[in-house]
């Protein structure tokens, strides 16, 4: 054999010769590509997606993340995220982001993480990276201890994506219910979201919609003219207008996406970081010593005339600033936030100007909410009463009115914050109970002078107590006149229950700020904890 042939069975036994590596990139060539992907990723899907984004009269992605956070300050992660999937078309479209932009930024100088769906791409609609971009974000403002915000603009599951997109809502879902009550979860919804997509919103704290822009629905439209013969509308169906006065899903609504994220910064000034911390304090620039002696003309003695609670709690708070919750649902309960001395404080009162502020299904299901997640972050109570009762008829008894008030009840009765009980006029029968009594553990109540707290109002009483009087005498309608003025003088004045210690203190309208911000100062280092257990069974 000869030398040739010898070297060319050895190369054939070695396999061909390595070809040389080409030149790496220099750090600089690098960098540069690096900028170009990243201008793309920000870029999105290009000007006409964007025009199309603005004629329906919605913001980009990236222009909502500017107006939530303080000068437009925000770090993305997981811009370069694309999905795996294929079929259908997918593996020939993917681009950056897979449709939702996750990352954080300070918000009134904190820190706040949020997910953003960027109708833009794929409709917003989830898949299995989208989903798992949110799942992380979720984490990461768990691990930090920070609030997390969605501002929702997606059409619900990717179908593309089958089983994988419906599996990455459950992460989702189990997420809020794992942070609930620990960090302040807040849904802007910006468009709209149907089916399973409807079901995270409504298991975080507050939910922001925006009229004419944002839907929300389990079934839309075209399936409830298909199953029920009914025909209506998008907006009729799941509106804005329709969640904020009729099923109570939205907690603020605003008539543009702009407005709707100053309140969305607005209300974040007011909550804690998370459960662990108190809500932020601020300079107090309204005297608190101010008397509130406007409250005399405010309120009319006569409990049989209305009022706003409104313009009471204008009064009282520092600088009449006042951010009402659920404003359009259950309007005869009014709750909100503002700030009292400085410190963050949440008003709950029952409304005279609407069905006289009695309880209802409604009103209680909506002031146990807000009980609830006041006491969840270290948020103080303050309830001003002036309640004739819970409302009767048929309706409201078949419709758990039994059930629903004892939500309120449980709500109050499980709060561990400092509670301050004020008692303007009127507190009837069960409905004075529920309404943050001293006798379910309220820490301080205060009764004005014109105060009635009674089983039921004087008139109904003595056709009762004073029946057989009543119907025995000469003349029916001075004897129950004469009734009615002796049960009230001797069991509805101003003292009697401040005789029992059932009222603290009764106290001039004019000082109520004044004892308001005292007692709040004295509770300030309340610690109560309750009974070991792993949670509780409350009324559903």
């Amino acid at each position: 054999m000869t030398i040739i042939q010898e070297a060319a069975e050895e190369d054939a036994r070695l396999g061909p010769a390595p070809q040389e590596a080409p030149e790496p990139e220099d750090a600089r060539t690098a960098a540069a590509r690096l900028r170009r992907i990243r201008r793309e990723v920000l870029d999105g899907p290009g000007d006409d997606a964007t025009r199309r984004q603005h004629a329906r009269g919605k913001l980009t992605v990236r222009e909502r993340i500017a107006l939530l956070f303080d000068d437009g300050r925000f770090t993305e992660i997981d811009g370069l995220r694309r999905h795996r999937a294929s079929g259908f078309g997918l593996e020939k479209r993917r681009p950056y982001t897979d449709g939702v932009v996750t990352g954080w930024g300070p918000v009134n100088g904190r820190t706040v993480f949020v997910y953003a769906h960027d109708f833009r791409i794929f409709g917003g609609a989830l898949g299995e990276a989208h989903a798992e971009k949110i799942h992380k974000i979720m984490d990461l403002a768990e691990a930090a201890g920070a609030p997390i915000v969605g501002l929702c603009d997606g059409a619900g599951a990717r179908i593309q994506e089958g089983v994988s997109a419906l599996a990455g809502y459950g992460g989702i879902f189990q997420r809020n219910v794992r942070n609930s009550g620990v960090l302040p979860q807040i849904s802007v919804m910006l468009g709209p979201c149907a089916g399973g997509a409807a079901y995270s919103p409504s298991l975080t704290d507050f939910v922001f919609m925006v009229r004419d822009r944002s839907q929300m629905f389990v079934t839309g439209p075209d399936v409830v003219q298909t199953v029920t013969g009914e025909t209506i509308t998008m907006e009729e169906l799941g509106g804005a207008d329709v969640h904020a006065t009729k099923s109570g899903v939205a907690s603020f609504v605003h008539d543009d996406e702009q407005e709707c994220l100053a309140d969305v910064r607005y209300l974040l000034s007011l909550l804690p970081s998370n459960n662990r911390e108190q809500p932020p304090a601020l300079p107090v620039h309204d005297p608190v010593d101010r008397r509130t002696d406007a409250l005399l003309d405010l309120v009319p003695a006569d409990p049989r005339r209305a009022y706003d609670i409104r313009a009471v709690v204008g009064e009282i708070v520092d600088d009449g600033e006042f951010l009402e919750v659920h404003e359009g649902w259950a309007p005869n309960v009014v709750v909100g936030l503002a700030r009292l001395g400085g410190r963050v404080t949440g008003f709950v009162g029952n409304q005279p100007s609407r069905f006289a502020g009695v309880l209802d299904i409604a009103s209680s299901e909506k002031a146990a909410r807000f009980v609830t997640m006041c006491d969840a972050f270290n948020i103080p109570l303050v309830t001003l009463v002036d309640v004739p009762g819970f409302l009767p008829g048929v309706d409201q008894e078949h419709g758990g009115v039994i059930r629903h008030g004892a939500k309120l009840l449980y709500a109050y009765c499980n709060a561990t914050v400092p509670r301050v009980q004020v008692i303007l006029r009127k507190a009837y029968g069960g409905a004075y109970i529920v309404m943050d009594s001293r006798s379910i553990g309220c820490d301080v109540s205060l009764a004005w002078p014109t105060n009635e707290i009674a089983v039921m109002g004087a008139e109904g009483a003595a056709n009762v107590v004073f029946r057989r009087q009543i119907s025995a005498a000469a003349d029916p309608d001075a004897a129950r006149a004469a009734s009615i003025a002796q049960y009230r003088d001797e069991l509805m004045h101003p003292y009697y229950a401040a005789e029992r210690g059932l009222v603290d203190d009764v106290i001039e309208p004019g000082e109520t700020r004044v004892r308001l911000i005292d007692a709040l100062t004295a509770l300030e280092s309340k610690a109560r904890t309750l009974p070991g257990r792993k949670h509780g069974n409350p009324p559903q």
